[in-house]
Formats: structure tokens, sequence, C-alpha cells
């Protein structure tokens, strides 16, 4: 399995809480000429196909290794994870900056507040509680590190996307209400339009921020320090293995690590030793890291893997 249970049930409360916002947003934006709402609802129907595309890059994760993609099929989800960084930045932020410099220069009068702050208050509260969940299970991977750590650490980028999402979405609902209060109370026409254009920042910093992080995952990332320590000295643990000559590791999905090792063995050790020491070793190390599902052993001295490495660097 790619993606865990807690990972699905963030996703599809997301959808369902973003697809009720957009249409209620649309409807009020269109009534009263709201700028910032009509940013909002674009924002929300983005993030809806968003999550529509998470949990597709989650079902092509989930088939099965075959001849054309021997390692399976993970790292779709990554792919389909940076394309909702490029959806944000494209489709949200390209529209709202849009919708903004367009009513700057074609300022329109806004009706009917009160529907506009009551549409801005549901989606508050909406968001909140799919924020609230993806949180939660955020704070149940993340363990004792710190948030920032763990967004760059993570390797199941369904979490942290929402999470991004929910709180660009939060900060973008506070600039909407904060635009339609001076338009209704300061009477500065362009702050509708002003609003607008800054859930388009927001949008573009959290595009910027998702891409980034998403980036590293696509292009390959090593399991963590603590995890590679760990199997390394698992290695150095058996009897007849004297060095560990290299070790590395890669993510091809959230719960599926490779581990290639290179072992420099004990010069007394027999065919029979390396075999059993190589069954051994594979065997502790998926039963303390179940998410490395596949382990290969190299067995080369230490003069000759040198040698190779500097051939290699030639």
């Amino acid at each position: 399995m790619s993606v865990k249970g807690g990972s699905l049930k963030v996703v599809y409360a997301a959808l369902v809480g973003n697809a009720l916002i957009s249409v209620t947003k649309f409807a009020a934006g269109s009534y009263t000429g709201s700028s910032a709402m009509i940013s909002e609802a674009i924002h929300s129907l983005v993030d809806t196909g968003n999550q529509g595309l998470l949990l597709f890059g989650i079902a092509r994760s989930r088939r099965q290794a075959d001849e054309a993609h021997p390692f399976g099929y993970g790292m779709e989800l990554y792919f389909w994870a940076f394309v909702v960084a490029i959806l944000i930045f494209g489709l949200g932020a390209g529209t709202s900056f849009y919708e903004g410099f367009h009513k700057l220069y074609e300022p329109s009068h806004i009706t009917n507040f009160g529907i506009n702050y009551a549409v801005l208050s549901a989606a508050l509260i909406f968001e909140a509680v799919a924020w609230t969940i993806a949180f939660r299970e955020f704070n149940r991977m993340r363990g004792t590190r710190g948030i920032l750590e763990e967004v760059r650490n993570s390797k199941d980028p369904t979490i942290f996307t929402v999470l991004f999402e929910d709180t660009a979405a939060m900060l973008g609902l506070i600039v909407a209400f904060v635009g339609l209060l001076a338009v209704q109370f300061l009477h500065l026409e362009w702050a509708d339009a002003a609003a607008s254009i800054g859930i388009g920042v927001i949008l573009a910093l959290t595009a910027a921020g998702l891409a980034f992080e998403t980036k590293g995952l696509l292009t390959g990332e090593a399991a963590t320090a603590t995890t590679v320590k760990a199997v390394r000295q698992m290695a150095l643990d058996e009897p007849l293995v004297s060095a560990v000559n290299e070790l590395r590791t890669m993510h091809f999905g959230p719960n599926d690590i490779l581990a290639a090792l290179s072992l420099d063995f004990e010069d007394r050790s027999d065919l029979n030793g390396v075999e059993q020491t190589v069954n051994s070793l594979e065997r502790r190390i998926k039963e303390k890291f179940p998410d490395v599902t596949r382990v290969f052993v190299e067995v080369q001295s230490q003069e000759h893997h040198a040698t190779d490495a500097a051939l290699s660097e030639n």
C-alpha cells in the first residue's frame, strides 16, 4: 500500500468541504458582485480539483509492479502532487490576480454584504474542520519533530498538501473578510480588488512551497537519517560483516523504500555464511522498518569498492 488510511480520510474530508464551499461562494459572488468572493470561489474550485487529482494519484500509485515499472508506481503520487502545486499557481493564483486587477480598472458596486459575510463565515467553519482533521493526522505522523522539520522529512505529500491548501484557504477567507469590511465601513472601493490580489499572493506562495517540497520527492529522496543510521548499524552488527562500503536508500512511495548496501565480509566467510548473513540482515531490516520493501546487498571488498567508485567519478 502506497498511502495509509489516515491520508485518504484527510483528502476526502477536504474534497467534500471544498466542493460545498465552492458552489456557495460562486453563488454569493455572482449575486453580490464581490471580486474577493469570486476569487475565493475559484480558490475552492481549484482545491476541489486538486483533491480529486490526489485521489487519482493515490489510486495510480497502488498499481502492482510490472515489466515496465519493476519498482512499482508509487512515485506517481509525487507527480500528481507536483501537478497540484502547478494548478494552485496557474489557476488559483493566476485567476485571483486577474480578477483583482480587472476590478481595479473596472470596479463594480458590491451589494448585500450580509450574504458575503454569511458565506465566508460558513466557509471558515468548513475549512477549520478540514484543517483540524489534516493537522491531527499531520501531528500523529510527526511525533516529536517540529512542524517545518516534518514537512521537510515527510514522504507522504497528501497530508502536507491538504494542510497547506487548507491553511491558504483560511488565510484567504480572512483577507476577503478584511477587504469587504474596508469597502463597507471605510468606503474603500478598491479594497475588494486588493483582497483578490492578496488571495493570489497567498496562493502563489503556497504553490511555491508545495512545488519545492514535492520536487525533492519526485527526483528521489533518501529515507530519513534515523532509518539510514539504524540500517547501517544493523549491517555492522552481523558477525561476518567487517565494513559497510556504501548504503543508499530511495523512496518509491510514502511507504515504499529501497535499500542498497555494499558490504565487505570477513575473509574467513564462506558462501553459506554470506548467504545466511544476507538473509538475516534483510529479515531484520524489514521487521524493524516495514516501509523498507526491497533490500539489495552487494558483496565487495573495501579495496575493490573504492576502485570502482573512483572509476565512476572519472
